[in-house]
């Protein structure tokens, strides 16, 4: 079974990770991550890389869903002043 790959510039930007920075994004992995951590299926730096990639894709999201919120509640704020 193929493992899921690092995309190169997150390895980049785990690579300038300080060690601080690294240690507190290696306590945030989820999922699989920490077992194919564990079981040295991956090396840390693809996990801390992986881990970037994740937050990166939840960030974006969030952002998405927190611009939509916002959207409809201007909206709301808009029609109650008509009314």
């Amino acid at each position: 079974m193929a493992s899921k790959k690092a995309n190169v510039s997150y390895l980049e930007k785990a690579e300038n990770l300080t060690a601080e920075a690294a240690a507190g994004l290696l306590s945030r992995l989820r999922g699989k991550l920490p077992k194919r951590l564990d079981k040295n299926k991956i090396s840390r730096l693809d996990a801390l890389a992986m881990q970037l990639e994740i937050e990166d894709e939840q960030l974006s999201e969030w952002r998405e869903r927190m611009y939509a919120i916002q959207s409809s509640e201007a909206t709301k704020s808009a029609q109650a002043a008509i009314c």
